[in-house]
């Protein structure tokens, strides 16, 4: 029979998958979980799950493996991936690969809810997406793609470069879809460095959620977006142009951006 569940965890650590049944549970979440990764592509083939939070080191089959098999298997499920060995090379390429967010270990109930919370909304605009697609001559806009040129993280951020050889950075609208609705905006000061694969922003929603926005790449701040300091709106009405958040001066652009999803291939 085909069970029903909202988050199926997959960690080799019996404490993890301990410590995030009992921060589920108590959130009213039906929650399942697997030691090892094989074990976890058997439960997927005969359950539903809404989302999937996924360790990467793990002994029978790594999450990059996992990730890349529930591709091939056409499994709709988010992944958010996790790991003890936080590296941005594993940050990025967990986004590039599929995975909708990374949290690296030890990672507080605050910090790995908020991301699961945002995995579950995320999962229903895709339901959405899916439903209206099935649907003759149905022009529902669900979210806004990035613009063609552009270059984004995994569904979080996007940068895109200029003529001057800067590279401006900003927030998807889908992302801004999920989190729902803004209260406040954290950004990092001038001549600060962001590094790709990191925080370099929060976003405060208001139903007291903090979300991260991981940077596309790595550089200095030479300009940030007064203006949406001001007021946070811009970004929602256009998070492409007006609501850009920084202007950097790249480290590694030409290396870098290939880490990235090209925003072209977005078009169908």
């Amino acid at each position: 029979m085909n069970k029903q569940f909202d988050i199926l965890v997959i960690d080799d650590e019996q404490v993890i998958i301990d410590a995030l049944n009992k921060i589920c549970s108590t959130e009213g979440f039906r929650v399942d979980s697997s030691i090892e990764a094989k074990e976890a592509l058997e439960k997927l083939s005969r359950n539903s799950y809404k989302i999937i939070v996924c360790d990467i080191m793990m002994p029978d089959v790594d999450g990059f493996e996992f990730l890349d098999e529930t591709i091939k298997r056409k499994i709709s499920s988010p992944v958010i991936m996790t790991t003890g060995y936080s590296t941005v090379e594993n940050s990025v390429r967990s986004l590039y690969n599929g995975a909708i967010d990374f949290i690296p270990k030890p990672f507080t109930a605050d910090e790995i809810l908020n991301s699961i919370i945002r995995g579950l909304r995320f999962s229903e605009i895709q339901k959405k997406i899916s439903s209206t697609s099935s649907e003759k001559n149905d022009s529902t806009i669900i979210y806004v793609p990035c613009p063609a040129k552009y270059f984004r993280l995994g569904y979080s951020s996007w940068a895109s470069e200029e003529n001057t050889g800067s590279i401006l950075i900003g927030i998807t609208d889908l992302f801004l879809k999920v989190v729902e609705s803004l209260e406040e905006l954290d950004l990092y000061k001038i001549d600060e460095e962001i590094i790709q694969g990191n925080q370099c922003a929060a976003l405060k929603s208001k139903d007291g959620l903090v979300h991260n926005i991981l940077s596309p790449v790595t550089g200095r701040i030479i300009e940030r977006n007064e203006e949406v300091l001001k007021e946070i709106n811009i970004i929602e009405k256009d998070p492409y142009f007006n609501g850009w958040l920084y202007r950097v001066i790249p480290s590694e652009s030409e290396y870098e951006l290939k880490q990235l999803i090209p925003c072209s291939s977005d078009r169908f």
